[in-house]
């Protein structure tokens, strides 16, 4: 099954690689935009403007002969920065109005969520789609809220909670890693042996196609995050490898690592680098998806193809 898939957030980090995986499954795209000059063209991509999502828009030429929806545009993470009503406004109403329109038009309203809808930056369990959602500041809340207007909308939609992705020009948390993981200096990270659940972007990409084609995954929830998680010392040392440099890590107190932290106020990221945080994606597996690159495997390919990029 193909057809024409409308592609919200087109020009950033998932959509630019969305939009050509689209296409060699069959589909064809309009990808929106804000700058839809920053959209490669091609032949089966229609690039379109995307409405400003900070006040109510008209869909309707968008939607038009759309089958499949993708619905990437929001704002992203950034504590302090924004205030909780404009994430409301374009995280949350803005998606409960689109989905509303495509109402009786579209076969799949595809949402990206967040994982930061269902948990924080640590949990003592592995999480599944069974915890009861405990969203992590007003970004996870409007994601959150976001999911119960899309189901409540009537259009047949799945919702994805992706992990952190990381691929080439990530940007975020794991940016400020692969960072440090160039510098020269020995890293304080041996002996960290809590596990992180991250999420390829090749195998979110996969996700992306499989629920739009899937029967099963109608009116579903899943969280996404590649097969197994890893350690953050085997992180580190594999973004390190993937330079072609050996690990370089070192063992030191953890209390002095977060006092420092602490001074910077930067003590969320002692949280983000030692706490375990782990996602089971069985229940999307269940119906037949299957993450094909493993979490070692992809970081090595990210840095190769950043050492590449800093060679270039």
């Amino acid at each position: 099954m193909a057809g024409l898939v409308l592609v919200t957030g087109a020009s950033g980090f998932i959509g630019k690689r969305l939009i050509g995986a689209l296409g060699r499954d069959g589909f064809k795209v309009r990808a929106a935009a804000r700058n839809p000059s920053a959209i490669i063209a091609a032949s089966d991509v229609e690039r379109a403007v995307l409405p400003d999502l900070s006040r109510p828009a008209d869909w309707s030429a968008l939607l038009a002969g759309a089958s499949h929806v993708v619905h990437l545009a929001g704002l992203a993470h950034a504590p302090g920065r924004i205030a909780d009503e404009v994430y409301e406004r374009i995280n949350a109403e803005a998606v409960g109005e689109l989905a509303e329109a495509a109402r009786g038009k579209v076969e799949r309203f595809v949402f990206m969520s967040s994982v930061r809808a269902q948990a924080g930056h640590a949990a003592d369990h592995v999480l599944t789609e069974m915890d009861s959602p405990q969203p992590f500041g007003a970004y996870g809340r409007t994601k959150l809220e976001a999911e119960r207007l899309v189901a409540q909308s009537g259009t047949g939609f799945t919702v994805l909670r992706p992990a952190v992705v990381y691929g080439q020009g990530v940007k975020g948390n794991i940016a400020s890693l692969v960072t440090v993981a160039k510098s020269a200096m020995p890293l304080p990270f041996d002996g960290l042996d809590n596990r992180r659940s991250l999420l390829g972007l090749d195998n979110l990409l996969s996700a992306i196609s499989f629920v739009l084609n899937s029967k099963q995954a109608a009116n579903e929830t899943f969280l996404v995050a590649d097969a197994e998680s890893i350690t953050v010392a085997d992180l580190v040392a594999a973004m390190r490898e993937g330079l072609g440099r050996p690990p370089h890590l070192m063992s030191v107190p953890q209390g002095a690592v977060r006092r420092i932290l602490k001074s910077f106020g930067r003590e969320d990221d002692w949280e983000r680098i030692t706490g375990q945080f782990v996602i089971s994606p069985a229940k999307l597996m269940g119906i037949g998806w299957r993450p094909a690159i493993s979490t070692r495997d992809g970081i090595l390919e990210m840095m190769r193809a950043e050492n590449g990029a800093m060679s270039a």
